[in-house]
């Protein structure tokens, strides 16, 4: 009977062990997941502030071109 209690100690440790490996390869992945989409998220940001700057910029063109249109003599 101790034998087989010994036994299942044993295995539980060695389950147990192997649980926590696992875990902690789970966590890895997920922080690594996470630094991506943070990566991801940067980029997005860094696009949606060269697209306003692009945009004022064109804006501002537009803005000298017509205003060329205008003063040109006809």
């Amino acid at each position: 009977m101790n034998q087989r209690k010994d036994h299942e100690v044993k295995t539980l440790q060695v389950q147990a062990a192997q649980f926590a490996k696992q875990t902690g390869q789970w966590i890895g992945m997920v922080e690594h997941f996470n630094q991506a989409l943070k990566e991801i998220g940067d980029v997005e940001n860094w696009a949606r502030s060269i697209e306003l700057d692009m945009r004022t910029i064109a804006t501002a063109l537009e803005y000298v071109y017509k205003g060329q249109l205008q003063s040109a003599p006809s």
